[in-house]
């Protein structure tokens, strides 16, 4: 498994690559409220990636439509955005999306309540963002790949959810898929040793039911078999020798 290192001029285009993402999507949570469209949401992203002079990576992706992946309640990623598809008080959604600037992928995701939300559901959310800041504990030059994983799934235990199992995480760079694959469920072996330079998408996919998912028939869009709802959090991060930076934070 060959898992690229980074030199610093490609860790500098890396990191205005997520600053600029990180702008985008900190005006997209703005515009999420009961209401608004998916299509407008993704109008809207694909409009803000352009103006900062960059391409939406996501766009035409093995033929994904769209530029914004927007999952609603039970959808867990991929969600194609629709005209007809409308936000409700008290939904939760789910944003991924990334860039290229200067041949330099980012990709970053964030789950959004849609006005105010049940307990349940704020709980799924809080619990999917910890899980990613308790598997980047585990992130660090010297450390194994799959000391990320067995993190993330040590924490989403205690809460009985279910963590998707056919998605994972992944390497990022000059292309939105590297090497390696990143899984958010425990692992029998220790995986590749991390080193400094390396930049990985961690990105937990949280069910409040089962871990089952199906795919659509518009061969997109994931969403849990029994119906539960689906919490999404994923950052850029940078392998360091000492705590991973974060690109993708805002």
């Amino acid at each position: 498994m060959a898992i690229a290192i980074k030199t610093e001029q490609e860790i500098q285009l890396m990191r205005e690559s997520c600053r600029l993402l990180a702008d985008v999507f900190q005006n997209l949570e703005k515009a999420v409220r009961p209401g608004i469209s998916t299509m407008e949401i993704n109008i809207l992203g694909d409009q803000l990636i352009r103006q900062h002079g960059c391409i939406p990576n996501f766009f035409h992706y093995n033929g994904y439509p769209a530029s914004i992946c927007v999952s609603v309640n039970d959808e867990v990623v991929h969600g194609i955005p629709r005209k007809n598809h409308i936000l409700h008080e008290g939904d939760i959604v789910s944003l991924d999306a990334g860039l290229i600037y200067k041949g330099y992928h980012s990709d970053m995701a964030r789950t959004f309540a849609v006005g105010q939300i049940s307990q349940e559901a704020q709980r799924l959310i809080d619990a999917t963002r910890q899980s990613f800041f308790e598997g980047i504990k585990m992130a660090r030059a010297g450390n194994h790949l799959h000391e990320i994983s067995n993190a993330i799934d040590a924490y989403i235990k205690t809460f009985g959810y279910g963590i998707v199992r056919d998605l994972v995480g992944h390497g990022i760079g000059t292309h939105l898929h590297e090497e390696p694959q990143i899984p958010n469920f425990a692992q029998f072996k220790r995986g590749p040793k991390l080193r400094a330079g390396m930049t990985l998408c961690i990105e937990p996919m949280i069910n409040m039911g089962r871990a089952d998912v199906e795919w659509l028939d518009d061969d997109w869009t994931v969403v849990t078999e029994d119906g539960s709802w689906s919490a999404h959090y994923e950052n850029t991060i940078l392998v360091t020798e000492g705590d991973p930076e974060i690109l993708t934070l805002y």
